[in-house]
């Protein structure tokens, strides 16, 4: 009866992806299914994680997440856990061949959000693979099912998505990133001062990244590509709003993409993969 504890443990995974990411639940059910399930076990995992160092102000976060941290490993060594999350997450890790490496740098990041507040430039770029290339590399890993010459040929382009991504949260996130936990990611950016020019130099920076991952969006595995097509959209749709958006209004709220923005942009991106320009 084996199956049913993964059964259950890959269905706590979807649950909170679709809890916590509607944009990505959303993404993710234009993957080929074979491919649902396991980008649903690494994300839960990266959520639990940040969750911890992100939520969780009136617990001991420290030791929260350094169990988190021992425990993924005992699952991965063990190959079974009694946290259906890490339970999920170990069996995705096996099948797909996840390096333990990625592992150790997500937690290195979140290790980050503990205690540092403040970030030049190398702490800048070390936190961002971390936290987000690497798991756009888990998410490769699944994508090319073992194909390890096509994820050599893949890997520049899936760490570009994942840096956008997370440098367009870093400008989403503003206001309670540096108003409520006093974090500041970019480097020599003072946002109590945050002008034009530090927010287009930023910018600038991002849109160099979504160019670079389209060009490796279009040569992934057709099972995987109009999922991450649309990801991909709706991140920069949403990066598309914020760039409209003036630098001293960046700290005023959340800025989002309605949920009928995000309808268009798949019906779009359903009439261009049907036109083969994806």
């Amino acid at each position: 009866m084996m199956h049913l504890f993964h059964e259950v443990s890959g269905a706590c995974s979807k649950f909170t992806t679709h809890t916590y990411s509607t944009s990505f639940s959303s993404a993710i059910k234009l993957l080929h299914k074979d491919l649902r399930a396991p980008i649903y076990n690494v994300y839960g995992f990266v959520r639990f994680a940040d969750e911890i160092v992100d939520t969780f102000h009136q617990y001991n976060k420290e030791e929260l997440l350094y169990e988190f941290k021992i425990e993924t490993y005992k699952a991965i060594e063990r190959k079974i856990s009694l946290n259906p999350i890490l339970n999920s997450f170990q069996k995705t890790v096996h099948e797909f061949e996840i390096k333990l490496s990625l592992i150790d740098a997500f937690f290195k990041s979140m290790e980050y959000d503990l205690y540092k507040t403040i970030y030049d430039d190398a702490c800048y770029k070390d936190y961002v693979y971390g936290s987000a290339e690497v798991v756009g590399l888990m998410c490769l890993h699944i994508f090319c099912e073992k194909d390890h010459i096509k994820y050599e040929k893949l890997k520049p382009f899936a760490q570009s998505l994942g840096a956008a991504f997370q440098k367009v949260n870093f400008l989403r996130d503003v206001k309670s990133d540096y108003q409520q936990l006093e974090r500041i990611y970019f480097p020599e950016v003072n946002f109590s001062n945050f002008t034009s020019v530090s927010k287009k130099n930023i910018e600038d920076e991002i849109m160099a990244d979504f160019n670079n991952a389209y060009e490796g969006i279009i040569q992934l595995p057709l099972e995987a590509r109009f999922g991450v097509y649309v990801a991909y959209k709706y991140y920069l749709s949403l990066f598309k709003k914020i760039k409209r958006t003036h630098a001293e209004k960046i700290l005023d709220k959340r800025i989002r993409i309605p949920n009928y923005s995000k309808a268009l942009i798949v019906v779009r991106a359903g009439v261009r993969s049907q036109l083969n320009l994806i």
